[in-house]
């Protein structure tokens, strides 16, 4: 087909959906253009590592021109797209410039949710990005830092929000930081003396998984040092720590510095797609998609990953809801890529089915939880074993050899030694 005539997907975000949308069109005869509002791919379930100084920036992200380098009918843009016209096809950047399409997939992703109480975030950052990262590895290592200049811990004191994935793995690295890496180059403090609350507003950590992984969670962090407190709900933050309401009343809590892993909303651009399609949004400001992934009422465009309110269709089961994690956005991807040509050539689309490869948190050192679904039924283990296989699948779903390899030899040092080489800071002042 001359390139004059080739269809014009657009796909806005280039995280596990976007990117995986645009891999699945790299032989198909259709003109891709890739546009994010930042330059790189993040692999999100290691971001937590940069924020604990355990792996610089570079191993778990990639240039997203690099990804793309060698897919012919594909060009990446930066921008961050503000708007959307269904009727005319194009999207408006917040620069002014316009982008047209014949088939849009939009691919944004998710935000932090302080459940309406946003003037938290300058004092409990979210982690959904590197600059995240930098953010509250910033406030971690400098909490340390004036501890030792004061000489005094008893201030020292480390407030995880959220017993989530993100949550638990965050507790227990701090934990670890405390007890194993800065030993021995502390002088005035004993950094061991650093406490380490993770508090969760429901009965139980990892909620997501089986009861019984979630209690081996909470005994394993528990071992490492973590105070873990279910139950208990956050009313109030301001610089010097929380204001908590628990089974036992409402006490306050001192922190050096919090870190909020509570929840997520979904992308703005929700929003502006509900402006200009009608489109029904749920709680969370997701967009409900059709079976297929496609706007009702607007086949052209697809919604995936986060930002999408999507149902699995199995054949002979009742729809179930698709979890907000890293497969169900690369199937996503893979499958409204799959529907586009399908819709391009006059064929019907298909619904989309999730399959559930199972969860699994490391929770520290020897520690983790896996709850794998398999063809003969769930596979779940916890401890040494759990831990393992956690490393090595992350590092086989990580882009690129390069970074598989640095990961590997980080972790292989660190594991020896307990040493965080990515202990920078740039900047003694918070982020704005």
């Amino acid at each position: 087909m001359p390139p004059a005539e080739r269809p014009q997907v657009l796909i806005v975000g280039c995280g596990f959906g976007g990117l995986e949308a645009a891999r699945a069109l790299r032989h198909a005869p259709v003109d891709v253009t890739v546009v994010d509002r930042s330059n790189h791919h993040l692999f999100q379930p290691l971001l937590y590592q940069v924020a604990t100084g355990g792996l610089s920036a570079p191993s778990i992200a990639a240039p997203v021109r690099s990804l793309f380098r060698r897919q012919r009918n594909a060009t990446t843009l930066l921008g961050e797209v503000v708007g959307i016209d269904a009727i005319g096809q194009r999207v408006a950047l917040a620069d002014g410039r316009q982008l047209p399409f014949d088939h849009l997939i939009v691919a944004a992703g998710a935000t932090h949710s302080y459940f309406g109480h946003d003037e938290w975030a300058t004092h409990a950052p979210g982690l959904k990005s590197l600059d995240d990262a930098f953010e509250i590895r910033r406030r971690l290592l400098l909490a340390f830092e004036r501890a030792e200049l004061n000489g005094d811990t008893e201030a020292l004191n480390f407030v995880v929000v959220g017993g989530g994935p993100t949550g638990v793995e965050l507790a227990g690295t701090m934990a670890e930081i405390a007890r194993h890496t800065l030993r021995g180059e502390i002088r005035r403090i004993d950094p061991a003396r650093a406490r380490v609350v993770l508090l969760e507003g429901g009965p139980r950590v990892l909620a997501a998984m089986p009861e019984g992984l979630s209690q081996s969670a909470r005994q394993q962090l528990q071992a490492l040092g973590v105070d873990v407190r279910t139950g208990a709900r956050v009313t109030h933050i301001d610089p010097e720590g929380l204001q908590v309401d628990g089974a036992s009343g409402t006490y306050r809590l001192a922190s050096a510095c919090t870190v909020w892993a509570a929840g997520v909303a979904a992308s703005p651009l929700g929003r502006v797609l509900a402006e200009a399609t009608g489109c029904a949004l749920d709680r969370a400001g997701r967009v409900v998609v059709s079976p297929d992934l496609s706007l009702p009422g607007h086949p052209s465009i697809s919604v995936i990953g986060d930002l999408a309110a999507a149902q699995s269709h199995a054949p002979g089961r009742k729809p179930q809801a698709v979890p907000g994690v890293s497969p169900g956005a690369k199937q996503m991807g893979r499958a409204a890529a799959r529907n586009l040509l399908a819709r391009q050539a006059g064929k019907p689309t298909q619904a989309f089915r999730y399959r559930d490869y199972g969860n699994l948190a490391t929770l520290g050192r020897h520690s983790a939880v896996v709850d794998l679904a398999t063809p003969v039924g769930p596979l779940r283990f916890s401890g040494w074993a759990a831990w393992v296989f956690w490393l090595f699948a992350h590092v086989v779903f990580l882009i690129g050899f390069r970074n598989r390899l640095v990961v590997l030899t980080d972790w292989a040092w660190a594991y020896w030694t307990h040493a965080r080489h990515a202990r920078v800071v740039t900047t003694l002042q918070p982020r704005d």
